[in-house]
C-alpha cells in the first residue's frame, strides 16, 4: 500500500546531547550527515531499531528490505539495522527516537501511544478485521490526520504501515468463548490499550514482560497468552501450551517512524527514496508473514506440538469487545476508532 503523505517539512525535534555510542544519524566528516536541519542530504547511515527476530518476516521482509532498496536507489543513504530489541525494549526505544538518539523504529501502535496517545486506538481489539483493512486505513485521509497529529506533537515522521499478522489465545486449554477465559490469568502487555483489550475481551490479565514469557508459562505464572503466530513461534511457546485458538482478536500493526531530526536531514531525492523503500516492504511483509503463519500451522498440526483451534466464535468476542469498547473510549479515542472502523468492507 501506499501510505499517503503529509506534511513533508516534520518539525524538528530539539538539539540533544548524542548518547556516548553514537545513536544519532552519522555522515561523512565533510558533509555533517543526515542529523542537520537544512535538509542537504549528502551520504547519511540511519540506525533502524526494531525488536523482532532475524528470522522473522518483519525483518526479513520488512527491514532488510527497506535497506536494501535504498542501497538500490543510490542516493546515499544507507540503513544499520539492529534488530531483537539490541537498542532498548519498546518503550525505550520510541524515547530515543523522539530525542533523536535512534533515528527509524518499527513499532506497534500502543507503544507510540506513550508519547501520543490517540494513535494507540490502532491496537483495539477487533479495531482492524484483517490486514487488508489495516492497509486501506492507511491509504484514507483518516490516517494522513491521525499522523499529523502525532507529528505535530513530537517531530516524529511516519513513512508507513503495515500489519504483522493477527493475534491469536493460546493456553492449555481451548479458548473458544469469552466465557472460556474465566478462570484463566492471561498474559498481557504492559499498555493502557492492551489492558483495556483484557478487559473489553473478558480476560484476566496479568502483565509479563515479551522477554519473560516463556518462563512464566513453564513455571505456572500465567496460563496463556495472546501474540500473533509468528512471535508464537519465534518465542517457541507451542513448547509450553497445548492449543492456539484462532480468536483474530488484533492487526498486530508496525509503524516505520523516522525522527524529526534525520527526516529532516535528508535532501528530498533522500526522502523520496526512503519513503518508496518503506512502500515496497509494506506490500511484501504482510505476504510473508502469511506464508509463515501458514507453515507455521502446519508444522504444529503435523508434530501435534500445539493444536490449533479454528472454531472460535469470533463474533461473541467482536460484539462484547466492540460494546466495551464504545462505552469505554473518550473522545478522541472513539473518533480514532470509528474512523479504522469506517474503512471496513
Amino acid at each position: 500500500m501506499a501510505l499517503r503523505k503529509r506534511g513533508r517539512s516534520a518539525a524538528l525535534v530539539a538539539c540533544l546531547v548524542a548518547l556516548p555510542m553514537g545513536l544519532a544519524a552519522c555522515g561523512d566528516d565533510d558533509d555533517g550527515g543526515g542529523g542537520g536541519d537544512d535538509g542537504d542530504g549528502g551520504n547519511v547511515t540511519l540506525q533502524l531499531a526494531h525488536s523482532y527476530t532475524e528470522t522473522q518476516p518483519q525483518h526479513r521482509c520488512g527491514a532488510q528490505v527497506i535497506a536494501d532498496e535504498l542501497d538500490k536507489a543510490d542516493v546515499g543513504v544507507s540503513i544499520e539495522i539492529f534488530p531483537a530489541s539490541q537498542l532498548g525494549g519498546d518503550a525505550d526505544r520510541i524515547a530515543s527516537v523522539v530525542s533523536g538518539d535512534i533515528d527509524i523504529d518499527i513499532q506497534g501502535a500502543s507503544a507510540l501511544g506513550a508519547v501520543y496517545e490517540p494513535v494507540a486506538v490502532l491496537d483495539a481489539v477487533y479495531a482492524f478485521d484483517d490486514s487488508d483493512h489495516l492497509a486501506r486505513f492507511f491509504d484514507s485521509d483518516a490516517s494522513a490526520d491521525l499522523l499529523q497529529g502525532f507529528e505535530d506533537e513530537t517531530g516524529v515522521h511516519t513513512l508507513g504501515a503495515w500489519s504483522a499478522g493477527m493475534r491469536e489465545f493460546t493456553a492449555n486449554e481451548p479458548i473458544r468463548s469469552p466465557d472460556d477465559l474465566d478462570g484463566l490469568r492471561m498474559r498481557f502487555p504492559n499498555s493502557p490499550q492492551f489492558l483495556m483489550n483484557a478487559e473489553a475481551l473478558g480476560a484476566d490479565a496479568t502483565e509479563v514482560a515479551y522477554e519473560e514469557l516463556f518462563l512464566a508459562l513453564q513455571q505456572g505464572t500465567v496460563d496463556g497468552q495472546e501474540n500473533p503466530i509468528t512471535n508464537i513461534a519465534a518465542s517457541s511457546l507451542q513448547d509450553v501450551q497445548d492449543y492456539i485458538s484462532m480468536s483474530n482478536h488484533q492487526a498486530n500493526s508496525n509503524l516505520v517512524i523516522i525522527g524529526g531530526e534525520a527526516w529532516g536531514g535528508l535532501s528530498t531525492d533522500q526522502q523520496d527514496a526512503l519513503t518508496a523503500a518503506v512502500d515496497v516492504a509494506e506490500e511484501q511483509v504482510p505476504d510473508c508473514v502469511a506464508e509463515d503463519e501458514e507453515k507455521t500451522l502446519a508444522e504444529w498440526e503435523e508434530s501435534g506440538d500445539m493444536e490449533v483451534v479454528d472454531d472460535v466464535d469470533v463474533e461473541a468476542f467482536r460484539s462484547q469487545a466492540d460494546a466495551y469498547l464504545r462505552d469505554n473510549f473518550d473522545e478522541d479515542q472513539l473518533a480514532v476508532y470509528e474512523a479504522v472502523r469506517s474503512e471496513a468492507e
